[in-house]
């Protein structure tokens, strides 16, 4: 039997709260070194995928680049109800680059 996975959202409250109708485990903090501790301990808790707001993951770019290099949890950056920072945008266009050999987007 496969091992199966769960998703979390982790960020401010209002911008996760939607995830939760989905039917996703939510997290809400309000800063780093909250959400740091938290994303520890769900990485040892079965979570496969991660969604995190962007302003939350540019208070922990260390922590974010060590779970870049473990297979679980993918960490996914998702932008608040106050818009985008474009670091989740630049991830994406990083992990394009480093799959193709060049940057296609």
């Amino acid at each position: 039997m496969a091992k199966q996975y769960k998703i979390a959202v982790m960020g401010n409250r209002d911008a996760i709260l939607p995830f939760k109708i989905i039917g996703f485990d939510t997290y809400p903090v309000n800063e780093g070194s909250e959400a740091k501790k938290l994303l520890n301990q769900l990485a040892k808790q079965n979570y496969g995928i991660i969604y995190l707001t962007e302003n939350i993951a540019a208070e922990i770019p260390d922590v974010i680049n060590f779970y870049d290099a473990q297979v679980t949890p993918a960490i996914i950056l998702i932008p608040t109800h106050k818009g985008r920072l474009g670091i989740g945008a630049a991830r994406i266009q990083e992990n394009v680059k480093k799959a193709v050999g060049q940057d296609i987007l």
